[in-house]
């Protein structure tokens, strides 16, 4: 009995033995012990560093008694930041951590941490405390993943925007017209028709063309037309008589007048659209009924039978009316040569008030100061009360960097879809990116959707942002291609300035290109601050 009594006070020295050592042991054993994460290269998305750690305990580890704390910590320049605990216990443990049974386990666990400035260059390590009863042991600290790659805030986040179009026509189609009368159901020309104030007037026009060097005549319409009363049919054949005696009364007309360009000779058969212009400038009382009639019925016969069921009407239309349209029209078509852009430029300097609103706003597109743009729209804004001048002004306010002259310039405009997309810039640049995403969809252009692309990259939806660049090449189109594993738009990037030289060096080394790598960050060093990144880049770790 006394050797039985003997025997089990070993025995349960020995297990308190074993008890005591077991925080000691489990760290002496930590070595056995698997880790991994992935992504092995941490990234930053949305702002965010992201991964799944995985931990695989060998049999015999995991002292049945113990728990465990284990703490990931993003160790980077300028200091560290550690997550909540993750607690592990042995089977034997009246917890509620998660259980390690002491045959072995796997188990993985999802890390999270806040991005600040400086984990561009960082680390994640797992440090661990395994305890038993009043007994500590810090287990070794185990590096995990290095990081954190940051690529996707290469974004450019200036924002699209569009100028409104100015308008402006460098060749302004101009006509010049001078007309015959007929007398009704007659395709003969009066003499007294050819020395009409008219016809008069057509003259001195073409001498005038002639004499003006910014204008070409490039080609003359003679159209001779019937009144819309009686048969279509006679209608017709009367406006091809009128068509071929006006063609002769015409070469006497311009006999000392110079015609260039073509002649071109048609008939109308019943001048329906003269007609409605006619009533409609006209004093006629019941002009909106007889309007009305003419949208009513497309049919001649039909229209030609309802006004003169008007009676009354009719009778004023038959006096009034129908006899200007027995006639034969003379139109010369001109092309006027406006501004030249070197005009343009020098008249701002010398005779800036002769310019209209369309040259102005096309002159503000010609210098290159924004400060002078600004001064030509506002010009234009205040002369003319121009939306188009108003709105434009705001984007050069943009380009300057100075949002809030932007806000008070956009202030004064139509809401339109510009304004939308512009006030979605506006909010992208100060961070609000739910606001900005809410105008850009106000907005609905396409502009706008490449900035809401934007928006998309910055919150990691980078297949999103590629949707919405479908078909788009240029700087954010090749960085989200990038962000999508395809390297060759970056790759082939043909801008020479540093933010696209980064941008294709990122693409080499991604390709395993060591030259290409080292010429494109030969071209960074252009700016300061993207040398300075290029430095602690994990994108070219290997390449240092």
């Amino acid at each position: 009995m006394k050797k039985i009594a003997k025997l089990l006070s070993v025995a349960v020295l020995g297990i308190a033995a074993v008890s005591c050592g077991s925080p000691e042991k489990m760290a002496k054993m930590a070595e056995n012990v698997i880790v991994k994460c992935n992504p092995a290269v941490l990234e930053v998305v949305g702002g965010e560093i992201n991964a799944d750690v995985t931990v695989t305990y060998p049999e015999d580890y995991f002292h049945p008694k113990a728990i465990l704390e284990v703490v990931p910590v993003i160790v980077y320049e300028g200091g560290e930041v550690a997550m909540e605990s993750f607690m592990f216990q042995g089977e034997k443990v009246k917890d509620n951590f998660e259980v390690v049974p002491s045959e072995g386990a796997t188990v993985t666990k999802k890390v999270k941490f806040q991005y600040v400035p400086g984990m561009e260059k960082c680390y994640l390590e797992l440090r661990g405390t395994v305890s038993h009863k009043a007994k500590y042991a810090d287990l070794p600290t185990r590096k995990v993943a290095d990081g954190a790659n940051t690529t996707y805030m290469l974004v450019c986040q200036k924002g699209k925007l569009d100028l409104k179009a100015d308008g402006y026509q460098e060749i302004i189609k101009q006509t010049a017209e001078g007309q015959i009368l007929y007398q009704i159901n007659s395709a003969n020309v009066r003499n007294s028709q050819l020395k009409s104030q008219s016809i008069k007037d057509f003259q001195a026009a073409l001498d005038e063309i002639k004499a003006n060097e910014r204008k070409t005549l490039v080609g003359t319409d003679i159209v001779a037309y019937a009144s819309p009363d009686g048969k279509e049919d006679e209608n017709a054949k009367l406006s091809d008589k009128r068509s071929a005696s006006a063609e002769k009364a015409f070469g006497k007309v311009t006999k000392k007048h110079e015609v260039e360009g073509p002649v071109n000779v048609s008939s109308i058969a019943e001048d329906w659209e003269g007609f409605q212009e006619l009533v409609a400038a006209s004093d006629i009382e019941d002009k909106e009924l007889i309007i009305r009639v003419l949208s009513m019925y497309s049919d001649p016969a039909v229209r030609e039978k309802e006004i003169k069921n008007m009676s009354s009407i009719f009778k004023t239309l038959a006096k009034e009316v129908l006899p200007e349209l027995r006639r034969a029209r003379f139109i010369a078509n001109v092309e006027y040569q406006n501004y030249t852009n070197a005009e343009l430029l020098q008249l701002i300097e010398e005779n800036i008030d002769v310019l209209d609103e369309t040259a102005l706003l096309r002159a503000a597109t010609l210098v290159k100061e924004n400060e002078q743009k600004a001064e030509l729209y506002k010009k234009a804004a205040d002369k003319f009360n121009s939306n188009a001048a108003q709105y434009n002004l705001a984007v050069v306010y943009l380009n300057m960097d100075e949002n809030g002259k932007a806000k008070r310039a956009l202030d004064k405009c139509e809401q339109d879809a510009d304004w939308n997309n512009a006030m979605g810039v506006i909010a992208l640049r100060e961070g609000e990116y739910a606001q900005a995403n809410r105008y850009f969809a106000a907005a609905g252009t396409e502009t706008a959707k490449e900035n809401m692309a934007v928006i998309d990259v910055l919150n990691g939806n980078y297949k999103d942002a590629a949707a919405k660049l479908a078909g788009k090449d240029g700087y954010n189109a090749a960085l989200v291609a990038l962000l999508n594993g395809n390297n060759a738009p970056a790759a082939a990037l043909k801008c020479e300035c540093p933010q696209a030289a980064y941008l294709r060096a990122v693409a080499a080394a991604r390709q395993g290109n060591a030259s290409a790598v080292a010429t494109n960050l030969e071209a960074v060093k252009a700016c300061e601050k993207l040398a300075a990144r290029a430095a602690k880049d994990i994108e070219f770790a290997q390449y240092r």
